[in-house]
């Protein structure tokens, strides 16, 4: 089990975090306001370039880690719009696009109507749609987080399945283009316009977890994501909400794991929104020392392969008998 107690950051690293990214970020805000650039922007647009400079530096030690990463930011051009738009349903369309976007690697796919508050400050988007696409981990390599210079499983792995994700946006917003429709992609780890986790609550990939990440019901807390905006008419799909957002309140298992001690136990205000968040003073410096991060997905509970449908039947059976008492869930 991790102590928090025993990790300190090194004062050369503290050094790098200029100034606190938690206001940055939004903590403690009541109204809700557009994401302002954070750490993985270009380092003109925050305050953090030295520190995210030496958080690659430190990743690209594990071996295998350099292909990875460089296949995730290798991608083709896209191509022009087509010149004639080809007519269909947005039924026939979103099928289709989730069908083609399968055949692309990705393992999830959901579709939300564009939000202004999914794109950050100082970027805008036209688009009025967004297909999030999620890329699962392998969970047996996403356990050996963090990496280090004689063990480059986990950190692979993480850059493994980005580069997934930029091969089957691209692959996908050249589709669309084809079709004459307008279509951007926008895959990880670098950030870009668009904001990911909240429309890929919306478009129904997973619950928020206490460790800041989205938990899917068939994937855990072990997949990344990669988005494409897109003028072509679709249908949004539901979001999944199935207990792991309940499980998060008296669940303390990241929190505890956290060597740095970043996941509050509560959730908090964070532009206007009461949820769970994660402290970035704490975490960044921890994340660049160590060659990236992942304890807190790769110990939750929900992205252990043998836990997790216990955990489905045991929340659907909780909701069936709320249900059936008339109690509140």
């Amino acid at each position: 089990m991790a102590d928090s107690r025993r990790y300190q950051p090194k004062p050369e690293t503290l050094a790098l975090l200029a100034e606190s990214g938690n206001p940055i970020n939004g903590l403690g805000e009541a109204e809700p306001r557009r994401p302002s650039p954070f750490f993985w922007h270009p380092p003109d647009k925050h305050p953090y370039g030295e520190l995210q400079k030496a958080a690659r530096q430190s990743s690209r030690r594990c071996p295998g880690a350099t292909e990875a990463f460089v296949a995730a930011y290798t991608h083709p051009e896209l191509v022009p719009v087509a010149a004639s738009r080809r007519e269909a349903s947005a039924r026939q369309f979103s099928s289709e696009v989730t069908a083609f976007a399968q055949q692309q690697e990705a393992d999830a796919v959901g579709i939300a109507a564009m939000d202004p508050l999914y794109v950050f400050e100082g970027y805008s988007i036209e688009e009025p749609w967004v297909i999030v696409l999620g890329l699962a981990h392998d969970y047996e390599q996403l356990k050996q987080v963090p990496s280090d210079e004689s063990n480059g499983a986990g950190v692979t792995d993480i850059g493994r399945q980005y580069a997934r994700g930029t091969r089957a946006s691209y692959a996908l917003a050249n589709w669309i283009r084809s079709q004459g429709y307008q279509a951007r992609a926008f895959p990880g780890p670098s950030a870009d316009a668009l904001l990911l986790i909240p429309p890929a609550i919306a478009a129904g990939l997973g619950e928020l977890g206490k460790h800041g990440s989205l938990i899917n019901r068939q994937f855990g807390s072990g997949f990344r994501l990669a988005g494409v905006t897109t003028d072509m008419p679709l249908e949004a799909t539901a979001p999944d909400i199935f207990g792991a957002d309940a499980f998060c309140q008296t669940c303390q298992i990241c929190t505890r794991e956290c060597p740095p001690g970043a996941i509050a136990p509560e959730k908090q205000m964070v532009r206007g929104v009461k949820r769970w968040y994660v402290d970035f003073d704490k975490c960044i410096p921890y994340f660049a020392e160590t060659a990236s991060c992942g304890i807190c997905i790769a110990v939750c509970p929900w992205t252990r392969p043998q836990v997790r449908p216990k955990l489905l039947a045991a929340m659907a059976r909780r909701e069936r008998d709320e249900s059936e008492s008339g109690s509140p869930r």
